[in-house]
């Protein structure tokens, strides 16, 4: 446990939210080079374990049909701290896991180790810079067949959609306003 607030639970509902841990997750990518083939395209499907990044109040069902507000749900992969450390320069100094820690790198955000027992992992780290759209059935087919899983709790899930936000906002803009003139 982390201060007075878990990190993490396990959980074993059917309703995906926000900051659940889907391992195994089925991501089609495309071939690297597209050529004008009609309406075919070759690509090939990975399996990444990933975290939920759609906003929880969009995956859940809603009305008489049950139906949620959204066909695709975005995730992102997580990796290990060693697979960060792996990369080399920066990354494998412990400047460069500070500054992971700190969030100075706006395509990563850092997560508690867990020491659940059966889900004990070191921390994770997730990568902003592969975000993918998952078919929603293919994500309740996940979590349905998987029966447990773990679950980012608030406020570290909440730290999670403020790094991902930050991540997209990142846009260079002139300043428009002049500045002011020292007799103001």
């Amino acid at each position: 446990m982390v201060g007075d607030y878990p990190p993490y639970s396990v959980v074993e509902d059917n309703v995906a939210q926000q900051g659940d841990f889907i391992n195994s997750c089925p991501i089609l990518l495309p071939i690297s080079k597209i050529e004008d083939t009609g309406n075919i395209l070759d690509g090939e499907i990975v399996k990444y374990n990933v975290i939920i990044l759609s906003q929880s109040c969009d995956l859940e069902p809603r009305g008489e049909e049950g139906k949620v507000n959204l066909d695709f749900v975005l995730v992102c992969p997580v990796w290990p701290l060693s697979k960060f450390v792996e990369e080399g320069g920066i990354h494998k100094s412990k400047r460069g896991k500070e500054r992971l820690r700190r969030g100075i790198f706006p395509s990563f955000h850092l997560l508690h180790e867990c020491d659940i027992e059966g889900y004990e992992r070191e921390c994770l780290y997730v990568d902003f810079r592969q975000v993918h759209s998952v078919p929603y059935d293919t994500i309740q087919y996940c979590i349905t067949s998987v029966g447990k899983r773990l679950r980012l709790l608030p406020p570290y899930r909440e730290h999670l959609s403020q790094a991902f936000s930050r991540f997209f906002m990142r846009v260079g803009l002139p300043l428009q306003i002049p500045p002011f003139s020292k007799n103001i």
